[in-house]
């Protein structure tokens, strides 16, 4: 069984105010390594996603922050920025290096402390924790103040949480990483039955976003940017921008499968991949474990979570059931 961290070349750690509900979470690459993205959702909050663009010039990141506190978050990129100049990582620009972060952001100010945001002391704490070892899942870092099912209302919400998976053929690694915190349910992609979303108590059901959804279809809804699924892949393959970039999109098909509807104008969910380079690899086949890892990284966002400031987790609820 592989773990995300025996990819060569990353360390990840977490930041997280557990009373607040939010954190983030930091993939450093000191390195370098060669990144793309794919934003697919309609209210995004991202750092440095056009400098990703294979038309553009520099073509290595030394981080990837996901986080919480929606665009508040992002201030935690300038922990992570302080961090790795200490350390003199960074694109070479003659006078200093200046570290290349990328970043995206999830909406979490409704559960907990909307005060409370990842900052720059945040994002550097996350840092200073980042190592090769275990990365725990569910209600920390990115994911602490998650939420998943909130086409009823927060009220029918259910906890979200951040995934983690590895996997391999051959010498091949592809892992990922992935803080869920769609608007729509989680499903379980072999059979389409609902795992985490918005339900009722008595008698406890799913309620099904997708059906609620569609049933407004004569009402105009407000759901601003409370959502987004943000996540990185990463791989050992030897990668160009562009290959990385087409990688980022064939993974979003692990969202497609297990968060229903995924990629609406009120999520904006996005995939970050990045390559660390040591293993000579068919794109395809990246792309297919790619979307594979997703898909398992999202399930497990949401098993391994817990219940947290009032907002009830589906392994809590399938214990009391």
């Amino acid at each position: 069984m592989h773990k995300i961290t025996d990819i060569p070349g990353i360390r990840i750690g977490h930041a997280d105010n557990q009373a607040a509900a939010t954190g983030c979470t930091v993939i450093l690459c000191p390195e370098g390594a060669t990144a793309g993205v794919d934003v697919r959702g309609g209210a995004p909050g991202t750092r440095e996603t056009d400098l990703l663009n294979p038309i553009n010039y520099v073509d290595k990141v030394h981080s990837i922050l996901l986080s919480g506190g929606s665009a508040f978050g992002l201030d935690a990129a300038a922990g992570i920025m302080q961090y790795l100049e200490e350390q003199n990582i960074g694109f070479d620009v003659g006078v200093t290096k200046v570290p290349i972060v990328a970043g995206a952001v999830l909406f979490d100010l409704n559960c907990g402390d909307y005060r409370i945001r990842p900052d720059k002391a945040m994002g550097y704490e996350a840092c200073l924790v980042a190592g090769n070892g275990p990365v725990a899942e569910g209600s920390v870092g990115a994911g602490t103040g998650a939420t998943v099912g909130k086409i009823f209302g927060t009220e029918h919400a259910m906890k979200g949480g951040l995934g983690t998976v590895c996997l391999g053929v051959g010498d091949l690694l592809v892992g990922a990483i992935v803080a869920v915190n769609c608007l729509g349910d989680v499903v379980n992609p072999v059979n389409g039955s609902i795992v985490a979303g918005a339900f009722q108590e008595e008698p406890f059901a799913f309620l099904d976003c997708e059906a609620g959804l569609l049933a407004q279809h004569d009402k105009t809804i407000n759901q601003f940017a409370g959502n987004t699924t943000i996540g990185a892949v990463i791989t050992n393959a030897v990668m160009t921008k562009g290959q990385v970039t087409k990688v980022a999109s064939m993974a979003h098909n692990g969202y497609a499968r297990t968060i229903r509807p995924a990629h609406t104008l009120f999520d904006g969910d996005t995939i970050f991949t990045v390559a660390t380079g040591q293993i000579t690899a068919d794109i395809n086949i990246v792309g297919v474990l790619a979307a594979q890892a997703v898909e398992q990284a999202v399930l497990r966002a949401v098993t391994q979570a817990r219940s947290l400031v009032g907002v009830r987790s589906c392994s809590e609820i399938v214990r009391h059931r």
